[in-house]
């Protein structure tokens, strides 16, 4: 089986986020299941970051021109193996030598040289995969154009489609006036794009995909709704068919407590003694009493409102002033959030401490310092944070949305299961009162250790979810 993965980030060489994790970890995932006979390949634009540290492995393979519109267009093809799968980068350094993975006043058009350039890739070396699966609204027109513009094509004729929504609310609306000078799009292929007046390439992306996938089978059913579907619940109903949940795993090589090399010492499920030396690490790095019998709470998220920081903000200051807790947040976002944050730790900062950044390291350390990890979201396509807490003997507090709803079940106090806390309405309080919950099992340092020590077995690798891509993959070709 040949498969092409289509993003525009993925990890280990461009990653902003969840996004860059998953197509970092799915494919190495799918070829380790699959065997030596596949032949899986990943492309994702050449950015600065690739060029400055990955030098030393990526190499260039050749050039080809890009037609747009208009443009005929410079693309430099480059290459790396990793894990067995081959990623190319596609080179123009106009498009995507920026700051910013995304963010630019031309976006729509540098993705959709981008996507172009991915299918005219195929022909450029030789590899005409059985399915192509892309990801989010950067690569939906690799999905469209493949179908709408190639093919006519014996070579391209029998690629299938699989196109996956990592985040709905993030979706390519455009105005039709650059239908065609931008987005090399004819008037036959309008109303494929056309939602509610405007350009929506996800919508596109939907319309024309073989198979649509989400990131849980929660948030495939949230979707599905007005409420969780930012306008497109109408074109999900009509595809509902096609349209399926695969939760996302974690790379639970780099994320290992027992080997990370951004921790000072290493833990094992059996061994905590390595995570109680974290915790101290942490106490001090935040300028907090080192006491094992407070419970350290973490959050690392973007700091905005639909991550559940307006129920934070609700209730933190009240939790801070009168329960035996101590508070770290890692983040970066709305300034409403960042400056609330910046003033909680003044006026508690023997118990709350707001880094104020994006650091993977140190987020590391905080989950492997923290007791618990909270996760209160509005929303939560999958989330990767609270399978990487649990990895790391941080027992995830969460809402029960999306991901968080599939990936953590609440813990019953009467026959001890379940591998976190959980609360099902989007309210302060209700989330404070299961946040009290924690810290009063906490307190039970014999059930707490079980608990911990469940929560880290829970097998969040790519292994069962990569079986599942599998099986889709196979009923299309």
């Amino acid at each position: 089986m040949k498969i092409l993965y289509v993003s525009p980030e993925a990890l280990p060489f461009a990653s902003t986020g969840g996004l860059g994790d998953v197509v970092g970890s799915l494919p190495p995932a799918v070829k380790a299941a699959l065997g030596e006979g596949a032949d899986v390949r990943v492309v994702l634009p050449f950015y600065p970051v690739v060029k400055e540290k990955f030098s030393d492995v990526v190499k260039f393979e050749g050039e080809m021109r890009v037609t747009l519109a208009w443009r005929r267009l410079f693309c430099g093809i480059r290459s790396a193996v990793k894990d067995g799968v081959k990623f190319y980068f596609l080179e123009n350094d106009y498009y995507f030598m920026r700051d910013k993975f995304y963010g630019a006043f031309d976006d729509g058009e540098r993705f959709a040289f981008f996507s172009r350039a991915v299918v005219d890739l195929m022909g450029a070396v030789d590899f005409f995969p059985d399915v192509l699966h892309a990801n989010d609204w950067q690569s939906a027109l690799s999905v469209i154009y493949l179908k709408q513009k190639y093919a006519h094509i014996p070579e391209y004729s029998k690629i299938r489609t699989v196109y996956t929504i990592h985040n709905i609310e993030y979706q390519g609306i455009y105005g039709f006036d650059i239908l065609h000078d931008v987005f090399d799009l004819d008037d036959k292929d309008r109303n494929i794009v056309d939602y509610n007046g405007n350009i929506n390439l996800t919508k596109g992306a939907i319309t024309v995909s073989d198979r649509v996938t989400t990131v849980s089978e929660r948030y495939a059913e949230e979707i599905m709704t007005p409420y969780y579907s930012h306008g497109l619940s109408a074109i999900l109903e009509l595809c509902s068919d096609k349209l399926s949940g695969i939760v996302n795993g974690i790379d639970v090589g780099y994320y290992d407590p027992s080997t990370d090399p951004a921790l000072k010492h290493h833990f094992t499920a059996q061994k905590l003694e390595g995570k109680k030396k974290c915790k101290v690490e942490l106490q001090r790095m935040c300028g907090f009493e080192e006491r094992r019998e407070t419970p350290v709470i973490a959050m690392i998220s973007r700091l905005a409102a639909h991550k559940g920081f307006d129920l934070v903000r609700c209730v933190l200051g009240e939790m801070l002033e009168y329960d035996d807790i101590q508070v770290v947040l890692l983040g970066t976002g709305e300034p409403e959030f960042e400056n609330y944050f910046r003033e909680l730790e003044a006026k508690y900062p023997a118990k709350f401490k707001a880094f104020i950044e994006f650091n993977k390291d140190l987020s590391k350390r905080i989950y492997a310092g923290a007791d618990m990890f909270l996760m209160p979201s509005k929303s939560e396509p999958c989330g990767l944070s609270q399978m990487i807490a649990s990895r790391y003997g941080a027992v995830p507090i969460v809402r029960e949305t999306g991901g968080l709803y599939d990936t953590i079940k609440p813990y019953n106090r009467y026959d001890g299961t379940g591998n976190g806390f959980s609360f099902a309405n989007y309210n302060a309080h209700e989330m404070m009162a299961v946040v009290r919950m924690a810290e009063e099992l906490f307190c039970d340092r014999r059930a707490w250790l079980r608990l911990v020590r469940r929560v880290m077995a829970v097998d969040f690798s790519w292994n069962v979810s990569a079986k599942k891509y599998i099986e889709l993959y196979k009923s299309l070709t």
